[in-house]
């Protein structure tokens, strides 16, 4: 498979590749939104905090009866540890996301009135929150955005579209927000997911049929690690 090299190209050489990737995309997946069901803030919140490891079809059957069960955030608050875990097992990291759901629901009732807060620097105090959910949050309920949104499929495609050279999320999510200006940060990672469920995989890419595949670096016999 013959590999593009752009270990030359100029930052605004590699803007412009940028843009044209972004335009490609919005053409093929001019739906993409959010898969994840909610109904208020605090379900969007405790749905991507579920949604860690695990995929938004398994998230949306849980939280069907999640939600049904607990229906205020005191409800939470108060919760059984051991019910909250039995009924997001599925989810994977059960233990750790149900200790999370029940802490960041007091400390929304004990801190912040019972809302959730609007901005990003606030979110991210809540257990278990960083800034790809605090993204997720601000922009998918109070049409804020303040970031991208940056899970493992917007990891592995910004890697390999030589977009960026990092593997922590946060510095990945610094170089697309320098690449792209600001009015493009939500869609793009609406985009970029959906991209990545469809054709850009992480055990076997579709190169194939891929209309990226003159933008991209990736070369399936070398060994990327963390892709």
């Amino acid at each position: 498979m013959s590999v593009n090299n752009f270990k030359n190209e100029t930052f605004e050489e590699k803007k412009k590749r940028a843009l044209k990737i972004y335009n490609i995309l919005k053409k093929e997946f001019k739906d993409a939104k959010i898969q994840l069901n909610f109904s208020n803030e605090y379900e969007l919140l405790f749905a991507v905090i579920l949604s860690a490891q695990c995929t938004d079809e398994r998230v949306n059957l849980v939280t069907k009866k999640l939600f049904k069960k607990y229906k205020t955030l005191k409800d939470y608050a108060n919760a059984d540890l051991k019910e909250l875990e039995s009924i997001i097992k599925s989810t994977g990291y059960y233990k750790q996301k149900a200790l999370r759901i029940k802490n960041s629901a007091k400390l929304l009732l004990e801190k912040y009135n019972g809302k959730i807060p609007n901005d990003i620097e606030e979110l991210i105090k809540l257990p278990g929150v960083g800034r790809k959910t605090a993204n997720v949050v601000l922009q998918n309920f109070y049409d804020k955005t303040q970031g991208v949104v940056v899970d493992t499929h917007v990891r592995r495609i910004s890697k390999r579209l030589c977009l960026t050279k990092n593997n922590d999320p946060e510095k990945i999510e610094e170089d697309l927000m320098k690449l792209y200006d600001k009015k493009y940060w939500k869609k793009l990672s609406d985009y970029f997911i959906f991209f990545g469920r469809k054709t850009c995989k992480a055990i076997k890419p579709d190169c194939k049929n891929c209309k990226l595949y003159s933008y991209c670096c990736y070369d399936k016999k070398e060994k990327f690690k963390n892709l």
